[in-house]
């Protein structure tokens, strides 16, 4: 991998102008050999805005998720994953899909709140809610505002099934809470898996969890009996492809009972973001990679269609898709996440029905 004068601690190194802005920005990068003794200046770090939204819970149209509700306390992660396509939701703040997705996060201080409020409807019908979906519930903003336990502590007290998809190992502060959910089959978590390769992680997820950290959460959720699923996503052909296999195995021998997986989508913003990325990062290897994500999107580096966006098509995808049935096959066979307690909520919607 080679070495150029990079911004340290952060994925996107440009901060491509908003559609929705008047203002066109310079989207070259600082040069940032400059800058490394003025490392988090003020005009660096990471600044978190607090927002007053009225609902929190959000309707997922996506055949391609699982789940019907999605819940995000915050927008913008401060993780950096250069691939996410949750960036794009950013210029609809009026900001960057780059370098402002990972400095300027939003903050939804009332979200345990509007949650319980939600949940307390007579019309609320128990469905398992994604507590995330755009960004990580567990990025670094949760130990200064605590609002993902906060919520955790609504679902618990309300007994609503939750689904959990982190790669910050910031989630086992939590403990108490997971195993109280699991034991009445509340909760699955998914733990997103990239590489296993940690200076590969350094730079595809700068603030993420490290490679042991994330093996090593986990190893403790499942001891815990906290059912976790391993996320295996997004895989990059011609960069991570050829670890699924090596993945699948670590996640299965740390108790992980389910897996899945997801190709690279690089939609909007993110296509120039990732491209800058990886001729920075990767010159001798960037022509490669992305003629092998415009081969699994049919000619593009995104795909908008369902089922194709996440799993791809042509000869690639497909040697992808064995590997991943291979691997679960291999290692997962006889393993499956509980099914969801459904029957709970009614009686704890309604603090009456308790006293029978």
């Amino acid at each position: 991998m080679k070495k150029t004068p990079y911004w340290r601690g952060r994925g996107a190194q440009i901060n491509p102008t908003s559609p929705y802005e008047k203002i066109v920005r310079d989207e070259e990068p600082m040069d940032w050999a400059l800058r490394q003794a003025e490392w988090e200046t003020d005009d660096l770090q990471t600044e978190y805005l607090e927002t007053h939204p009225k609902t929190i819970l959000n309707r997922v149209e996506s055949s391609d998720i699982p789940a019907a509700w999605s819940l995000n306390p915050y927008q913008g992660c401060e993780h950096g994953c250069v691939y996410c396509y949750a960036r794009n939701t950013h210029p609809y703040w009026g900001y960057s899909a780059g370098l402002d997705f990972e400095r300027k996060i939003l903050v939804k201080r009332n979200a345990a709140e509007l949650l319980e409020a939600a949940l307390k409807k007579e019309t609320w019908k128990a469905s398992p809610i994604m507590f995330a979906g755009n960004t990580d519930v567990y990025q670094p903003a949760e130990r200064r505002f605590g609002i993902t336990r906060a919520c955790l502590e609504v679902f618990w007290r309300y007994r609503h099934p939750v689904g959990i998809i982190t790669k910050n190992s910031l989630i086992l502060r939590d403990l108490d809470l997971l195993k109280a959910l699991a034991a009445e089959r509340l909760v699955h978590v998914a733990i997103s898996l990239t590489t296993l390769d940690e200076r590969l992680r350094q730079y595809l997820e700068p603030r993420t969890a490290t490679v042991a950290q994330r093996l090593r959460t986990i190893e403790t959720l499942s001891a815990y009996g906290i059912p976790v699923f391993a996320m295996l996503a997004p895989i990059i052909p011609g960069l991570n492809d050829a670890e699924i296999l090596p993945m699948a195995q670590a996640a299965a021998e740390r108790g992980a009972l389910g897996l899945g997986y997801s190709v690279v989508r690089l939609n909007g913003d993110v296509a120039p973001i990732f491209e800058d990325w990886l001729r920075k990062n990767m010159p001798d290897r960037a022509r490669k990679i992305l003629n092998r994500i415009r081969h699994i999107h049919g000619g593009n580096l995104h795909n908008s269609r369902p089922s194709l966006r996440m799993r791809g098509e042509g000869r690639f995808a497909d040697i992808i898709r064995q590997q991943f049935l291979l691997a679960r096959h291999r290692f997962f066979a006889s393993r499956q996440m509980p099914a969801y307690n459904l029957d709970l909520h009614e009686r704890y919607k309604n603090p009456q029905l308790r006293l029978f």
